[in-house]
C-alpha cells in the first residue's frame, strides 16, 4: 500500500477519512471490484460510493507511479554520485510528475552546448561569482580577467564573461523554482490565442469564429480548447500562448537580481533573457498546452461518461413482442424482424414502403401479436414511420401496437461486428440491424453494451481526446450501469455478462455455454459449477445476477447470498417463510435488524437488505416515457419561430444541450437558454434522454441551424444571474459541427426506449411536459387525476401497455438517498474530475 502521506492526500481529495481510504484500497487490492465494494461492503468502508472508490483507485495508481519515478530518480542520482541528504529531501517532497521532472532536469545527460564548452574551459567559478552577487576584494572584471588564458583558447575578458553568461543561462533554464514560477505566471496571466493559418486567411471555414480568438489560460473551457486544437490539426488555425514577456521577466528578475545597480545585474539579466527566449518560453508554453490538453481530455471524457450513463440508465419498454424496422435508403430494401419478449428472433422479412402492399406486415402483426414497432431513424426513417402509422390505423384498436422512432447510432457498427455475426449467424446485416433496433426498445442497456460506446456520439470532441482515457472511462461507466440495474442470469448474452462485477469475457461465455448445455439456472449456487467461477468470482458477481422464479426467492433480488442466513433468521423469527417477507411491508417494518449486525453486515448493508425486501428486484431505471412529436413537423422547413414543441435531449455539452424535436436536424438549447437562473453546468438542468418542452427561437434553413429555448417557457425571475459566455444563445459553427458529425452515429434517448409520435400511442401529446426531477420519479399510478392521460404515454418495462389500465395499482418504491443518485447520477463523472484535479495539485 502507498505511503501514509499519500493516503492523507487522497482522503482530503475525496472528502473521506484516512481509515476509509485504507479500507477501500485494501479491498480493491485484494481483488474486489468497485461495484461490489460500493454495494456490499458499505460498513467496511464507511459508505464509500462508486465515485469515491474510483477516485481512490486512480489516486493510488497516480501516487504509486509517482513513488516509482521518485525511486528511479534517487537511484540515478546515487549512481551519478550527486545525491545529498538535502537533494533527497527535495525529491521526496515532490508531489507530482511536473515537479519531479523539473527537479531532475539539471542532472540529465545534456547535449554539447556553449555552456558545456565554457565549463570545460574552467569558467564555472566566474558564473558562481556572478550568481552569488556578493561584494569581494576583487571587482567582477578583475576576477574574470584572471581566467584569460591563451592555453585554454580564452583570449579576452569578454570571452570569459560570455562563457559565464552561457553557464548562467543554462542554470536559469534548469532551475526548478524558476520553471515553477514562470509556469504559474503563464497560467495566471497567459492567454490562448488563435489566428487563421495562411491557407485559411479570408476563407469561410467552420473555424471562422476562432480567427481572432483569445481566452485566459485559467478560464478557457475544454470544448473551446479542443475546437482550436482541431483547427490546428486540420491546418486552419495557428495557436500560441500570448503573454506580456517583459512583465514576466521583470517579475522573475526581481527575485533573482539583488541589486539592479550592481555590476552583476547586466550579466544576470542578459542570461535570464537568453534562457527565457531560447529555452524556458518555448518549453513552458508547450507544457501549458499539454496541461490544458490533459484538462480538456478529462473534461471531455467526463461529459461523455455523464451522457453515456444517463443513456444506459434509460427506462426500458419491457418484455414486449416487438417488430424492429430498418428503413432502406431508397425505401425498397427495408428489413423487419419480430422478436419475442426476451429478444429471440421469431420472424424476419423484407418490404418496400413504395409498393403499398401491407398485407404481409399485417399478417405478421396478427401471427405474433406484436405489441410495439420500433422504426430506425436512418434514411427515410420518418417516411417509414408514417407508413406504419397508416398501416396500424386500419387494425383493430385492441390489437394496435404503439410505434416509436429509435436511433440507429452505433447499431450499424454492431450489425457488422463479430458479436452480431456470432449471435445472429443466419441473418444478413440489414436484418441484424432490425433486430438490434427492436431490442433497443425493449431494453436499451442490454443492447447498447454490444456496441462500442464511442459510436454512440453523446459527447463532445470524442475523436480528438485521448482514446485510451475515453475507452477506459466509458468501460467503467458501462460496468457501473450494468451492475446498478442487475442482470437476468438466464437471459443475458455474454456481451452483457462480461460487464458484471468479477466476470471476465471468457467466464461470461462459459456461463452461456453452461446454460445452453444444462438448461436455465435455478439457483445462484449453480454458478460455482461453471468453469472460471470460483469462490472469489462468485462473491463478486452473485449479488448482481438475478434468477426470476428461482428455487430460493432471494435469488431474484439484490440480496447477496452471504446475507441469506440473516434473512432466513429474520423470517423464522417472524414465523413466516422467506417468500412471505418479499414485498410485505407490514412484516418487514416489524423486524429488529440490529440483532444481525456484524463487521460486514452493519447498519448500512442491513438497510439495503431491508429496502430490497420491501421492493424486491425493482428496476432503478424508472418509468418509460416517450416524447410526442408535433404531427405537422417532420423537417426544418416546417418549423416556425415561436412554436412550442416536445423533444428529447440527445447530447449535453459544456455549451448547451441538443434536442431532437422530430426533424432531421437537432436543435441547440444554448447554456443561456436552459434556465432563467444561473447555470454553470448544463447537466444541472437536463440529461441525455430526458423529455423536455422547448420553444423555437431561431431557424436558419440554409446552414441548417435550429435554436431552442427551455427558459422561454419558464416563469420569469426578476434577479437571474447571467449565464456563462456571451449569453447570445449561439454556439460557434465548430461547436455545432462537433455535434453534427456525431448525429448520424449517436444513440439518442429516442433510441433508448423510443418515442411515439402524436397520434400513435400518445393521444395527449399537446399537453405540457410533466417531467419530474431525475432520481425523484414516482409511479404515475399514484396521481388519480392524471392517471389516464399519463398511462397513455407511459409503458411499464414488464407489462403490456394495452392491459396496463386493468392492473391493480401497487405501491411504488421510494428513492432512497443512497440510490437516488444511482438512478440518474450523472454527477459521478463531475465528482471524479474534481477529485482528479485535487490529486494532481
Amino acid at each position: 500500500m502507498i505511503d501514509g502521506q499519500f493516503i492523507e492526500r487522497i482522503a482530503e481529495a475525496v472528502s473521506a477519512t484516512s481509515d476509509q481510504v485504507r479500507s477501500g484500497l485494501q479491498l480493491l487490492t485484494n481483488g474486489c471490484t468497485i461495484p461490489f465494494v460500493a454495494r456490499y461492503r458499505k460498513d467496511v468502508t464507511g459508505g464509500l460510493t462508486e465515485a469515491r472508490l474510483e477516485a481512490i483507485a486512480e489516486g493510488n495508481a497516480h501516487f504509486t507511479g509517482l513513488a516509482d519515478r521518485r525511486n528511479a530518480l534517487l537511484r540515478a542520482l546515487q549512481e551519478q554520485g550527486v545525491l545529498t541528504e538535502a537533494l533527497q529531501a527535495r525529491v521526496m517532497e515532490c508531489r507530482d510528475r511536473v515537479a519531479l521532472d523539473d527537479l531532475s532536469l539539471p542532472y540529465r545527460k545534456k547535449r554539447r552546448t556553449k555552456a558545456t564548452v565554457a565549463r570545460e574551459k574552467g569558467l564555472a567559478p566566474v558564473a558562481e561569482f556572478i550568481w552569488a552577487q556578493m561584494p569581494a576584494e576583487q571587482s567582477l572584471d578583475e576576477f574574470a580577467a584572471s581566467f584569460v588564458k591563451a592555453e585554454k583558447a580564452i583570449a579576452s575578458l569578454e570571452e570569459v564573461l560570455e562563457g559565464a553568461r552561457q553557464l548562467l543561462s543554462e542554470q536559469f533554464a534548469s532551475d526548478p523554482e524558476l520553471r515553477a514560477l514562470l509556469r504559474d505566471i503563464m497560467v495566471q496571466h497567459g492567454k490562448i490565442t488563435a489566428h487563421p493559418a495562411k491557407n485559411a486567411e479570408e476563407k469561410k471555414t467552420k473555424f471562422e469564429a476562432y480567427y481572432s480568438f483569445s481566452e485566459p489560460v485559467s478560464k478557457i473551457p475544454s470544448h473551446r480548447f479542443l475546437a482550436v486544437s482541431r483547427g490546428v490539426h486540420e491546418g486552419a488555425l495557428r495557436m500560441r500562448l500570448a503573454l506580456d514577456d517583459e512583465a514576466a521577466l521583470a517579475e522573475v528578475a526581481s527575485r533573482y537580481v539583488k541589486d539592479s545597480d550592481s555590476p552583476f545585474a547586466p550579466h544576470l539579466l542578459a542570461s535570464l533573457r537568453s534562457a527565457y527566449e531560447q529555452h524556458l518560453r518555448p518549453a513552458l508554453e508547450e507544457d501549458i498546452f499539454v496541461m490544458i490538453g490533459e484538462r480538456a481530455n478529462i473534461e471531455a471524457v467526463r461529459v461523455f461518461r455523464a451522457n453515456t450513463f444517463s443513456l444506459l440508465m434509460s427506462p426500458a419498454a419491457g418484455s414486449l413482442v416487438t417488430m424492429g424496422v430498418a428503413p432502406g435508403a431508397n425505401g425498397n430494401d427495408s428489413k423487419v424482424a419480430v422478436v419475442d419478449g426476451s429478444g429471440r428472433v421469431l420472424e424476419t422479412a423484407a418490404f418496400s414502403i413504395d409498393s403499398g402492399d401491407a398485407a404481409p406486415l399485417l399478417e405478421m402483426f396478427a401471427r405474433h401479436a406484436v405489441e410495439a414497432v420500433a422504426v430506425g431513424n436512418g434514411a427515410r426513417g420518418r417516411e417509414t414511420l408514417r407508413f406504419f402509422r397508416t398501416l396500424v390505423a386500419n387494425a383493430e384498436a385492441s390489437a394496435r401496437p404503439f410505434i416509436v422512432l429509435v436511433s440507429e447510432a452505433g447499431a450499424a457498427a454492431y450489425a457488422t461486428s463479430r458479436i452480431a455475426r456470432e449471435e445472429l449467424p443466419e441473418l444478413d446485416t440489414g436484418v441484424r440491424l432490425a433486430v438490434s433496433i427492436a431490442r433497443r426498445l425493449q431494453d436499451p442497456l442490454r443492447e447498447l453494451v454490444k456496441a462500442e460506446p464511442r459510436h454512440i456520439g453523446v459527447g463532445q470532441y470524442q475523436h480528438d481526446v485521448n482514446q485510451k482515457l475515453l475507452r477506459d472511462g466509458l468501460h467503467r461507466t458501462v460496468v457501473s450501469a450494468v451492475n446498478r440495474v442487475g442482470v437476468n442470469l438466464n437471459e443475458a448474452a455474454a456481451s452483457l455478462l462480461r460487464f458484471v462485477s468479477g466476470i471476465q469475457a471468457a467466464t461470461a461465455q462459459n456461463i452461456c455455454d453452461h446454460r445452453d448445455k444444462n438448461g436455465p439456472f435455478t439457483s445462484r449456487q449453480q454458478l460455482l459449477d461453471v468453469d472460471g467461477v470460483g469462490p472469489r468470482v462468485f462473491e463478486q458477481c452473485a449479488g448482481f445476477l438475478r434468477i426470476p422464479n428461482a428455487s430460493n426467492p432471494l435469488d431474484a433480488t439484490a440480496v447477496h447470498p452471504e446475507a441469506y442466513g440473516v434473512v432466513e433468521r429474520m423470517a423464522e423469527a417472524a414465523g413466516v417463510a422467506v417468500a412471505d417477507l418479499l414485498g410485505n411491508s407490514s412484516l418487514v417494518e416489524k423486524l429488529d435488524w440490529t440483532l444481525c449486525q456484524d463487521a460486514i453486515l452493519g447498519p448500512m448493508t442491513l438497510a439495503d437488505i431491508r429496502r430490497e425486501l420491501l421492493y424486491p428486484g425493482r428496476d432503478p431505471r424508472g418509468m418509460f416515457k416517450a416524447p410526442a412529436f408535433h404531427e405537422g413537423v417532420s423537417s426544418i422547413h416546417d418549423l416556425e419561430e415561436g412554436a412550442e414543441l416536445e423533444g428529447i435531449v440527445t447530447n449535453v455539452t459544456d455549451f448547451g444541450a441538443f434536442v431532437d424535436i422530430g426533424v432531421q436536424q437537432d436543435g441547440l438549447v444554448h447554456l443561456s437558454e436552459l434556465s432563467n437562473r444561473y447555470v454553470q453546468n448544463p447537466r444541472e438542468v437536463v440529461n441525455v434522454g430526458e423529455v423536455v418542452r422547448v420553444r423555437v427561437i431561431k431557424v436558419d434553413r440554409e446552414l441548417p441551424r435550429i435554436s431552442l429555448s427551455i427558459k422561454a417557457l419558464q416563469p420569469a425571475v426578476t434577479k437571474a444571474r447571467p449565464a456563462l459566455r456571451d449569453g447570445k444563445g449561439e454556439a460557434s459553427e465548430e461547436e455545432r459541427s462537433s455535434h453534427s458529425q456525431e448525429q448520424g452515429r449517436r444513440f439518442s434517448r429516442s433510441d433508448r426506449p423510443a418515442r411515439p409520435e402524436q397520434g400513435e400511442h400518445a393521444p395527449h401529446a399537446d399537453r405540457p411536459d410533466r417531467r419530474e426531477p431525475r432520481g425523484e420519479r414516482r409511479d404515475d399510478r399514484h396521481a388519480p387525476a392524471t392517471r389516464a392521460s399519463r398511462e397513455a404515454r407511459t409503458v411499464r418495462p414488464d407489462r403490456d401497455p394495452r392491459r396496463e389500465r386493468s392492473r391493480r395499482p401497487a405501491p411504488s418504491a421510494p428513492v432512497e438517498s443512497g440510490d437516488a443518485g444511482a438512478l440518474s447520477n450523472t454527477l459521478l463523472a463531475d465528482q471524479l474530475a474534481a477529485w482528479r484535479e485535487k490529486l494532481r495539485r
